[in-house]
This record gives C-alpha cells, sequence and structure tokens, in this order.
C-alpha cells in the first residue's frame, strides 16, 4: 500500500515535507509566520503536484507572453 502511494505521489510528498521542513523554521519565529508555513507547504505541493504529472513547472511561451503585455504599458 505504501509503495503504491509512493509510486503515484512521490514528488508531492517530497514537496510538501520540503515545505513543511522549511515552514517550521518560520513557524519557531513566531505566530503570524503560520501564513508563511502554509504558503511555503502549498508551494512544495504545488511543486510536487507537478513533478508527478511530469508537467513544466511554468509555461515559458505564456510566462514571456504575460510579462510583455504587463511592462508594454510602461513604454
Amino acid at each position: 500500500m505504501w509503495r503504491e502511494i509512493w509510486e503515484k505521489h512521490s514528488g508531492k510528498l517530497i514537496g510538501t515535507a520540503c515545505g513543511a521542513i522549511l515552514g517550521i523554521v518560520y513557524l519557531i519565529a513566531g505566530f503570524w509566520d503560520m501564513l508563511i508555513f502554509a504558503f511555503l507547504v502549498f508551494i512544495g505541493y504545488y511543486v510536487g503536484r507537478k513533478l508527478d504529472r511530469r508537467e513544466p513547472l511554468f509555461e515559458r511561451e505564456e510566462l514571456l507572453q504575460w510579462l510583455t503585455e504587463r511592462w508594454r504599458m510602461f513604454r
């Protein structure tokens, strides 16, 4: 059972664990850093999910298009 879970969701498990470990460091600093902790866990899960699906972390063309549209108003 654990082997099957590991094979299907290894990226999410590793990403969430890394986010949780990094989040604990911030959590020790104080209560309000709980938001940072939750954000880091979410980022770890998101990256792990992308790795499980063998998807790129971000689409290069979409990012370049968004940046050019975003910065065009300053020209």
